[in-house]
């Protein structure tokens, strides 16, 4: 083997050595190869959209520069590696530049290995060579070349640029969002090597099994927030779906609870975050048929709402069959609370609830009302027939003047014809000698009970 084959194969198993498959590829036959390149960013890095001004993001990392080389017969002895050098978010002119740096590099080690030293290069120095600082300007690929732009001005385009530089740019999709994504895969790529203590049952665990919050960065283990995003959906509380750490308010994302919960606990999560956006809708309302229930938008300034499933008219305001222009009808147990609502209601909201039910309807249900808790406080029921009873002075005797039933007022028992009075006067009763029990004085000398 010549001292050039011996140096190639040198290199290309140290090359292997140093880097993982990811970053270094050598080809099955031949001394070829491609190394992917990515570069040190700076911390709080960010890029900014061409003609964007407030729009900025931060990135941790940046798509790779791919240096792709063949090793010649007389390499590194007389001739250089040939190479291209692509990017994805370079411009031709930065790569013409970096190729043209390369060759200086060679020059200067002419006669030894190089590829190692280029790495470095571009690892390290790449953005201080090309003088990029944050925010890293990207032009998106719908925007022309200048030189085609120049071409279709009627203008000579600038000279060609070195052809070893490759701008891998796909013209068909947005260059910003190709970055960001990348960064992302890449960021949760470094995130699952590490380790973390989840925050609920305290157990260090690699990040391939947590989750992170992305807005507060709060780490948790998924077999605890699995059970946790669980019994929140079934309780229906999908929008509780927050970050257990006290006090905050960081949410999950539908695609971090899908990946935790079960396709069914996912499709009912998905249904009611749908139904509950919805609900805060004011021109969305639900059919009022159980077995329907689908979402009806309203027309403006009307009380109809017409069911586009099942064909349904009803009144948005009280959700019975349409009535036309006439006042809703409240059920008895509307009417019963209609009163306390309509007495703690703002003047607009007794002013709707006039409109709603007519201002008889309201007057009845307030009158009733008072007429109830009036009875409730100051009447009892006869134990036989349930006519309300008050009692206005005498004994604990009475007389149902309905059913003229005897009763004892304090236990509401019920007396016999021929002697009622045995109840008071026998030491095993519950109201033995309580006839005249909450008497007043004054009425001690009324006996006109005792005389039937």
């Amino acid at each position: 083997m010549s001292e050039d084959q011996e140096a190639q194969e040198d290199e290309l198993l140290a090359l292997a050595s140093i880097y993982d498959e990811e970053e270094f590829r050598r080809a099955e036959s031949g001394q070829e190869g491609e190394i992917h390149i990515c570069l040190e960013l700076p911390s709080d890095f960010k890029l900014s959209v061409k003609g964007e001004k407030c729009a900025e993001y931060s990135v941790s990392f940046l798509p790779p520069l791919i240096l792709s080389f063949e090793l010649p017969a007389d390499y590194p002895s007389s001739s250089p590696p040939l190479f291209t050098l692509s990017s994805k978010w370079l411009s031709r002119a930065q790569l013409a530049a970096l190729c043209k740096r390369l060759d200086e590099v060679w020059e200067e080690l002419r006669g030894s290995v190089v590829l190692f030293s280029w790495i470095q290069f571009l690892k390290e120095e790449t953005l201080m060579f090309l003088d990029i600082q944050s925010p890293l300007v990207v032009v998106n690929a719908g925007d022309a070349p200048a030189d085609r732009k120049k071409s279709e001005a009627g203008l000579k385009a600038d000279p060609p640029l070195d052809p070893r530089a490759v701008q891998e740019m796909d013209p068909s999709s947005d260059t910003l969002s190709q970055l960001l994504d990348f960064d992302e895969t890449q960021r949760q790529k470094a995130f699952e090597t590490r380790v973390f203590c989840c925050g609920i049952c305290f157990v260090d665990k690699l990040g391939s099994g947590c989750l992170l919050f992305k807005e507060c960065q709060h780490v948790y283990c998924k077999a605890c927030l699995t059970e946790y995003f669980q019994i929140q959906i079934r309780d229906g509380q999908v929008q509780c779906l927050n970050c257990p750490e006290p006090k905050c308010t960081s949410l999950a994302t539908p695609s971090q609870v899908k990946l935790l919960v079960g396709e069914e606990e996912f499709a009912r999560y998905d249904r009611l975050l749908l139904q509950s956006s919805l609900d805060l809708m004011a021109d969305v309302v639900y059919c009022p048929r159980k077995m329907c229930n689908t979402a009806v938008m309203l027309e403006p300034d009307t009380t109809m709402g017409m069911c586009p499933s099942c064909q349904y008219a009803f009144c948005t305001l009280c959700k019975r069959g349409y009535h036309g222009l006439s006042h809703c009808t409240p059920t008895a147990d509307e009417l019963k609370g209609l009163r306390d609502e309509y007495i703690a209601a703002t003047p607009e909201g007794k002013k709707f609830l006039e409109q709603r039910y007519g201002k008889r309807v309201i007057q009845k249900a307030v009158e009733e009302s008072f007429s109830r808790e009036w009875l409730k406080e100051n009447c009892k029921n006869c134990p036989r027939c349930g006519t309300n009873i008050q009692k206005v002075h005498g004994c604990n005797k009475m007389t149902c003047m309905s059913c003229q039933q005897y009763f004892c007022w304090i236990c509401l028992g019920t007396l016999t014809r021929v002697n009622p009075y045995s109840h008071f006067n026998n030491p095993n009763s519950p109201c033995f000698n309580q006839l005249f029990q909450g008497v007043a004085l004054e009425e001690e000398n009324f006996w006109s009970d005792e005389e039937d």
